[in-house]
């Protein structure tokens, strides 16, 4: 795919005149720390901080501390009329408003001088999804990288992006969808048992534009993504779906914030996970913040999790803070538990074995998310490979009794 990308090119947009467009009065929020591109600002991380408590921090590869970049990954994939991919583009960062709020991201900002610019030209409506390839190599050098996606007014498209291979990755990605765009991103983490990722997301939704994100989990010794979303002008729409497999020994984690900075929009999150395996470990952070501008907003999150085996563990916690009074809905719900005796008992009375039985629960508990993801082949693999996973653990942990 390497003859369809673009020269390298320079840009002149400006993240402070965007910040400054956007007229919101922006307060300090306990759920969001603030943020800055300067490493110092952000003090080395010990595990007592309220952002890595659930974070294992001797397995990140010292990405936080003294780990030096200098790695790749590489990209192929299978692009559209209507879309390109540009890299080694000058003056993108910040462009959607994103500061690092961590100091992995802003030593991941700070070694990015240059970025990987996907666009989707205003107008364009491209009828198959964008997939995009994203393979590491190797553990060593660490890899540091920035990717802006940008959806043009009124344009409609899906674009994938599939990380696989060992890595070790600190990524910032920056996502602007134009007034009134229609944009679907599918990430989904599929790496090696040996790659450590810890992506940051930032996505700024325009006036009466519809935005989803689908993150999907498999891979990977540590995976921690942070994502958040806010609004350029009313009308925006932000859905955030969200489904993981966690096997013995590794952690996922999914950190959301969804910041309500402009009236008359809505946002909906759910996020399923399963867990297998001693040492099994999944973390949902959901955090909503509404403000006092936002009114007539509505907002719902989800976080539930299926526990299959003993040594496995999920922590859930979505916070919701409200600054004005005058809105349609908000709410939350987060749960823990394992299979439900007497789902099992109705497939067993009806001549199910005990190993189809739990896994008919499983696929059950994905199913309806993912189809709600909108791109049928990818729907179909998911589903393979949530099967497979299965098969990893579940399907043979217990002998059949049937």
């Amino acid at each position: 795919m390497t003859d369809t990308y673009a020269e390298p090119v320079e840009t002149n947009t400006s993240a402070s005149s965007l910040a400054a467009a956007l007229e919101v009065d922006k307060v300090d929020s306990h759920l969001h720390p603030e943020g800055s591109f300067e490493v110092a600002d952000h003090p080395v991380p010990t595990g007592r901080e309220e952002i890595w408590r659930f974070t294992p921090l001797k397995r990140l590869r010292g990405l936080y501390d003294a780990t030096p970049f200098g790695g790749k990954l590489d990209m192929d994939g299978r692009l559209h009329d209507g879309v390109s991919v540009t890299t080694e583009v000058s003056g993108l960062l910040g462009t959607s408003g994103f500061v690092p709020t961590d100091r992995i991201a802003a030593r991941a900002a700070e070694a990015s001088p240059t970025s990987t610019l996907v666009e989707i030209a205003a107008d364009t409506v491209v009828p198959d999804a964008v997939v995009l390839e994203v393979r590491g190599t190797g553990i060593e050098p660490a890899v540091a990288q920035h990717v802006v996606v940008r959806a043009g007014a009124f344009s409609k498209a899906t674009v994938v992006f599939r990380f696989e291979g060992s890595a070790t990755l600190a990524d910032n990605v920056e996502i602007l969808v134009g007034d009134g765009a229609q944009l679907t991103v599918v990430s989904i983490d599929d790496w090696a048992d040996d790659a450590v990722r810890t992506g940051h997301k930032h996505i700024r939704v325009g006036r009466d534009a519809q935005f989803k994100h689908v993150d999907v989990t498999f891979g990977g010794d540590v995976v921690r993504n942070d994502t958040t979303a806010e609004y350029a002008g009313p009308g925006g729409s932000v859905e955030m779906l969200g489904l993981y497999f966690a096997d013995a020994g590794q952690h996922i984690e999914h950190r959301l914030f969804v910041d309500h900075t402009a009236p008359k929009t809505k946002s909906h999150v759910v996020y399923k996970g399963a867990l297998q395996g001693d040492g099994a470990h999944a973390v949902w952070i959901g955090n909503v913040l509404i403000r006092k501008v936002a009114e007539g907003i509505e907002t719902y999150e989800e976080n539930r999790n299926l526990v299959l085996t003993d040594g496995a563990q999920a922590d859930s916690v979505p916070n919701l803070e409200i600054e004005t009074g005058e809105i349609e809905g908000a709410g939350h719900a987060s749960a823990v538990g394992r299979f439900d005796d007497e789902q099992l008992f109705y497939l067993r009375s009806r001549g199910v074995s005990e190993a189809e039985a739990r896994r008919l629960v499983v696929h059950g508990f994905f199913n309806d998310l993912i189809r709600q993801i909108g791109v049928p082949d990818l729907e179909e693999k998911l589903t393979a490979t949530v099967e497979a996973e299965l098969a990893k653990n579940v399907l043979n942990e217990k002998k059949d009794i049937a």
